[in-house]
């Protein structure tokens, strides 16, 4: 950003000023004979004696502001004025832009002729995956990739939207949202019970008989469209499997009573603006990696 006129001449006088402030200031206490009165006496008898700067003190001094000026001449710092190299901090950030693309591209030219399963075994790219999770993902889903409440774990095989390295591509590039409608206006107290008394036990062989014939008859008129009949979820959808012991948001009684009656909106972003595809290549081999590593 260039100053206006009467801002350069600004910083030119102040900065040249102040040099030239201090060469005078230099030079003045730099003269006499050590031991010569400066004729000033105070109390009758108390003298004042001249006791310039020794010389090789002055010599830094004036090194310094030799310096200062052969620095200005040759890079910014006077007004405007760009110095004899032209250089900038913007054109350094750059060119150090330029190059670490340059490396980033090369360590990724290595990789472009493998597919994402043969990427999810070649520790090069779970290198550069990792990076690339730990610097954009960890924020949402934890270092360990383990996620929180409303954010999935990506080390198990519980998909939403399926756990294919395409699949994962595509979810990474263009994101996800994720709709549970709010049922708190369409069931009644007894129709909420017997959700509530069926759902969250669905994979517990010790429920009550008519607990289950109950919830079951609720839940194919309620759930069963965005659920499926066996309760296993769409993943077309991303309708949540319903039957095992993994929830986003939480699997207690109290837990599905919420979401029940107030929904849920999951929203994943687009990264396809923010990572290069080769990026989205190498973090997606990475998380199918986290998923499958006990069948690579």
């Amino acid at each position: 950003m260039n100053l206006s006129p009467f801002w350069h001449w600004w910083v030119v006088v102040i900065t040249v000023g102040t040099m030239a402030g201090c060469l005078w200031l230099l030079f003045a206490n730099s003269r006499g004979t050590p031991g010569d009165s400066t004729d000033h006496v105070w109390d009758d008898d108390l003298r004042e004696y001249n006791n310039p700067l020794p010389l090789w003190w002055r010599n830094l001094f004036l090194i310094t502001i030799i310096f200062s000026a052969g620095y200005l001449l040759v890079y910014p710092g006077l007004g405007n004025f760009a110095g004899q190299f032209g250089w900038t901090q913007r054109s350094e950030l750059r060119d150090n832009f330029a190059k670490l693309e340059a490396e980033r591209d090369a360590m990724y030219a290595r990789l472009k002729d493998k597919d994402l399963m043969a990427l999810s075994k070649e520790p090069s790219a779970l290198a550069l995956g990792h990076a690339v999770f730990m610097n954009n993902c960890a924020g949402c889903h934890g270092a360990d990739a383990k996620g929180a409440i409303g954010f999935p774990n990506l080390t198990d095989d519980d998909w939403l939207y399926g756990g294919e390295p395409d699949t994962i591509v595509q979810t990474i590039t263009n994101g996800r949202r994720g709709v549970m409608p709010p049922f708190k206006s369409a069931l009644n107290d007894d129709q909420l019970n017997a959700l509530l008394d069926f759902v969250p036990y669905w994979s517990d062989p010790k429920l009550d008989a008519a607990k289950r014939e109950r919830g079951t008859q609720q839940f194919a008129q309620t759930c069963a469209p965005c659920h499926g009949g066996d309760g296993k979820g769409m993943q077309v959808l991303g309708s949540a499997n319903l039957t095992d012991d993994i929830w986003l948001y939480g699997g207690s009684r109290e837990r599905v009573r919420e979401t029940i009656l107030n929904g849920r909106s999951g929203a994943m972003p687009a990264w396809q603006n923010t990572l290069s595809p080769d990026e989205i290549r190498v973090v997606a081999a990475y998380v199918y990696n986290l998923s499958h590593s006990g069948q690579l």
